[in-house]
């Protein structure tokens, strides 16, 4: 909103804001009477050195107005925006007022029952986004991944979504954070070197409060290693989501059909935080064919309340990380580690098998989770008791589902993962958190670089464990 202001000559001299001036120059060297000239001191606000103009000098040309790349740090003095008024004036001026915007919830629409499909489990994730409303697709391909981009990219010009294939993985997070803010659902398959790139924009989006749903499939490390499965970025996703105070959801499925139905739970729950998702499988689940049903429903999505979705109804709305001012950014933080502190409570997900009576636990997450049951049934013909606990929220950590397996007659835990303890790592610090000092010996059988732990090697280990007591 302008004001219209009396101007002291028939033509409007320069109005200007520090505030608003990056200190370009640019106007300086339009001015033909050299009237307008570095401050010399740094504008607290803007970390910038403003311009001054000497109106005794100024002739009212007009030439730094065009000069000017910024739109309200210098303009003509014959108007004022609003925000440029004195707050006595502000409370007297008028101004317009902004609808309220409502949020246009998501629908469920029903689907007519199917025979089982037989897919790969990229094709499940991509299957389960459509099915939750997703029609824009950002993304760069990568190995073991890219199949589900295919598909994407197969099926969302014909249903009117869209599909970009971006210059490289920073550009697919900075879409995302666009279409995001818009209030509509998105996602992107990548793999763990991809996923690395992508860390900036995540923060952007966690310090945003922006949905999306990022499926990594993760494959061997560091640097670019090969494309055989491994659990590399359990660390990467628990306790490194770039930088600042970050923490997301991280869901971690066994098979295509959890690959299937956990990705339209991962795009509920990106809205209902306002937060990422991050589906996290290895490069076998990506791969792997097995029989996938349908869900009786699919999700028709609505647009929330505080989407900037560039109607008259959303124009109040604002989508931002960025917190100037200390105490501001200070109270951003508590509502975030409140909206964390929700997510432990609320979400926490886990699987049990043969527990009841176990003495051996094995903790698994991913594929290596049924090798692990394989194994069991093993030792449990051995007449070893064995069961499984398998994390399928990664972060949170399912600690609560935990804790009364320790109540019971344990003689050892035993973690199985395809990386050096990473998995290991957030069972230890989740139970620290948790107050617990006194264990069972943790044993551990690990792979790296591409391998599985497979059932046979960990039948032998746990073995091995229980005859040197």
């Amino acid at each position: 909103m302008t004001t219209e202001v009396k101007s002291k000559s028939n033509r409007p001299k320069p109005f200007l804001l520090p505030q608003y001036c990056k200190g370009c120059g640019r106007c300086i060297v339009s001015c033909p009477k050299k009237c307008i000239h570095f401050t010399g001191e740094v504008n607290p606000e803007t970390g910038c050195v403003p311009v001054a103009v000497d109106y005794e000098a100024c002739i009212a040309c007009g030439t730094c107005f065009n000069a000017c790349p910024e739109p309200y740090a210098l303009h003509p003095d014959d108007i004022r925006y609003f925000w440029e008024l004195p707050q006595e004036e502000q409370a007297q001026a008028p101004r317009e007022v902004l609808p309220v915007a409502s949020p246009h919830p998501d629908q469920r629409l029903p689907l007519p029952p199917t025979q089982p499909l037989m897919i790969k489990g990229t094709y499940a994730s991509a299957i389960g986004a459509l099915l939750a409303g997703c029609r824009h697709f950002f993304g760069y391909p990568i190995t073991p991944s890219t199949e589900g981009a295919e598909l994407m990219a197969k099926i969302l010009p014909h249903i009117e979504g869209v599909f970009i294939q971006a210059v490289s993985e920073v550009a697919a997070v900075n879409y995302m954070y666009g279409c995001g803010g818009a209030g509509q659902p998105c996602m992107t398959f990548t793999s763990s070197p991809g996923f690395s790139l992508m860390l900036e924009g995540v923060s952007y989006m966690i310090g945003a409060q922006v949905p999306g749903v990022i499926v990594n499939i993760m494959r061997g490390g560091p640097g670019l290693g090969n494309i055989a499965p491994e659990q590399s970025d359990i660390k990467l996703v628990c306790r490194g989501l770039g930088h600042g105070n970050t923490h997301a959801l991280a869901l971690a499925p066994a098979d295509p059909q959890e690959m299937l139905d956990l990705t339209m739970e991962a795009f509920r729950l990106a809205f209902k935080y306002r937060q990422p998702v991050i589906i996290l499988g290895d490069g076998y689940l990506g791969q792997v064919t097995s029989q996938v049903r349908l869900p009786e429903y699919m999700i028709q999505p609505g647009v929330p309340e505080w989407a900037v979705a560039g109607d008259r109804e959303h124009r109040a709305n604002l989508i931002t990380s960025i917190a100037l001012d200390d105490r501001d950014l200070e109270a951003f933080n508590m509502q975030l580690n409140a909206t964390y502190a929700q997510m432990a409570e609320e979400e926490q997900r886990a699987d049990l098998f043969m527990t009841d009576d176990c003495e051996v636990l094995l903790v698994a997450a991913n594929t290596p989770s049924r090798m692990a049951k394989g194994a069991i049934r093993t030792l449990r013909a051995q007449g070893i008791k064995a069961g499984l606990f398998r994390p399928i929220t990664l972060w949170p950590f399912p600690i609560k589902y935990f804790l009364p397996l320790l109540e019971r007659n344990l003689r050892r835990i035993v973690v199985v993962e395809a990386s050096h303890g990473q998995l290991e790592d957030e069972l230890r610090l989740a139970l620290s958190h948790a107050g617990v000092t006194e264990l069972p010996p943790i044993g551990r059988v690990q792979r790296l670089g591409g391998i599985l732990p497979q059932s046979q090697e960990i039948v032998e280990a746990v073995t091995a464990m229980e005859v040197q007591g």
